[in-house]
């Protein structure tokens, strides 16, 4: 016999049994009047409808109609009643047995629906303790959401329970039963965005922002709808959580990575600068000494010029390692704009032989807050990119204005000009114009570097001009009142 009308049978002849009990007493035990027995079965059939329900409650009150017109109206022993007041008692009796059955069994089921809630709650709440105390880093390989279908298994006691995660293609279990063969539906929730269901096995879409990022299928899951919506919500809400703590990892990693590079970099500029000074105190020496012969002095030439080169190479290295792990430092200090063209100007001196640079600097400008030495290497960058580009003995102009509380300062050389199109990616790592990389030596750094050490001023670089008449390289940088 099936457990279900096994427990109503039983639970039925439990009533019966009530009523029988109720009816001995009343009318053999202690020989009550009829009003004190209408009672005594109403608060049985109360009782009856708390512990066992509706239908019990409703048979009972049925048997006890019969037994108060057997045992307790005229004529007693006998289904008839003599008079006629005592039929309306008798209808009133059953009408109220019914009503009271009725309201027993709601305030039952809903003390039921209670429990079942507030248990649900229960569950919700630990599952969501453990969403955010979970660490994806101390789980093994990082899978969170195995622990996560692991604990919904386990707290709301499912026989088998499977998670797809979209973005991986990866299907997590749980629980002590396997859900085979859902493969094809978990992926089919996912693109439909709808419930599913495969026999006793629910699979619902996991829905963040709008769009499914998942499914989960539970086999034999009984949810209401707002626990069920809730539990999607703690799983879409974990699955995030893991997506941000792997980016976060991979980010991490990667900071890590620049930063290592960074300090490498930098100790191997030290290691570099040593020898580089000295061969370049070496060739200034040799420049320097009157006796030397002329193929001499071309060759001490040549060290002198490549050991700047190789110097300034290592020097970008450094700051685009630097840039990169965002470790680059600013030592800032008022820097009047004139003292700093002129400053890079003596540095590159002997480029400049035989070609006419004019400085127009007002000497009214605001200073600006800056690092004077990174400033330097950005003005030092746009200076050899004009020296490169422009014919040999044309003019540079170096010029400054104030501009919208900037002080801007602009390097024009009579180069080819740069077109639209390219005036954004020439400032990109490593990127060269093709139209002039196969004849002008460079790195394709030099102008990346300036503009990140700009904007890390507050300020920026950007080149203007007309192509075929010259380029005009801007730097802007936020003017302050000190002087």
């Amino acid at each position: 016999m099936p457990i279900r009308p096994l427990i109503f049978a039983r639970q039925t002849a439990a009533s019966l049994l009530i009523i029988g009990a109720i009816t001995f007493l009343c009318s053999r035990v202690i020989a009550v009047n009829a009003t004190t027995a209408g009672f005594a079965y109403l608060l049985g059939i109360l009782a009856i409808g708390a512990a066992f329900g509706l239908v019990e409650a409703i048979a009972a009150s049925v048997v006890a109609m019969l037994c108060f017109n057997f045992f307790f109206l005229p004529p007693i022993g006998q289904f008839t009643i003599a008079d006629p007041q005592n039929w309306i008692a008798l209808f009133a009796f059953l009408a109220t047995a019914l009503v009271a059955s009725h309201i027993s069994d709601r305030e039952k089921r809903q003390a039921r629906e209670a429990r079942a809630h507030q248990a649900e709650t229960e569950r919700l709440y630990a599952l969501s303790r453990f969403i955010l105390l979970a660490n994806p880093a101390q789980s093994a390989g990082g899978r969170v959401t195995q622990y996560i279908v692991q604990h919904i298994a386990e707290i709301f006691r499912c026989p088998a329970v499977a998670l797809y995660d979209a973005n991986s293609g990866e299907i997590s279990r749980g629980g002590p039963q396997d859900l085979r063969g859902v493969e094809d539906r978990l992926k089919e929730a996912v693109m439909l965005g709808t419930n599913l269901h495969d026999g006793d096995v629910v699979i619902t879409p996991v829905i963040l922002g709008g769009r499914p990022i998942g499914s989960l299928a539970m086999k034999r899951a009984d949810f209401s709808d707002g626990a069920l919506h809730a539990l999607l919500n703690l799983v879409a809400i974990a699955m995030e959580r893991v997506r941000t703590g792997e980016a976060a990892s991979r980010a991490e990693a990667a900071r890590q990575n620049e930063e290592f590079k960074s300090t490498l970099l930098d100790a191997l500029a030290h290691e570099f600068k040593t020898p580089l000074t000295s061969i370049k105190a070496a060739s200034t020496s040799l420049l320097a000494e009157a006796g030397v012969s002329p193929h001499q002095r071309e060759l001490a030439t040549i060290i002198d010029e490549e050991t700047d080169r190789l110097s300034q190479l290592v020097t970008e290295a450094v700051r685009m390692a630097q840039i990169d792990a965002g470790t680059i430092r600013l030592d800032r200090e008022p820097v009047q704009l004139a003292w700093l063209v002129e400053r890079v100007l003596e540095q590159v001196k002997a480029r400049t032989e035989g070609r006419e640079v004019r400085v127009r600097v007002r000497p009214d400008l605001p200073a600006v807050t800056a690092d004077p030495d990174l400033m330097a290497l950005v003005l030092r960058q746009l200076m050899d990119n004009a020296l490169k580009y422009s014919p040999p003995g044309s003019p540079i102009d170096i010029a400054a204005d104030l501009k919208d509380g900037r002080v801007v300062l602009r390097i024009h050389d009579r180069g080819p000009g740069i077109p639209q199109r390219e005036r954004e990616r020439i400032f990109e790592k490593f990127y060269r114009w093709q139209a002039t990389s196969n004849h002008i030596p460079g790195t394709g750094l030099g102008l990346y570097i300036a503009r990140e050490i700009t904007r890390a001023h507050g300020g920026d670089v950007w080149v203007e001009g007309t192509p075929g008449e010259g380029s005009e390289f801007c730097v802007a940088l936020p003017a302050t009142a000190e002087i």
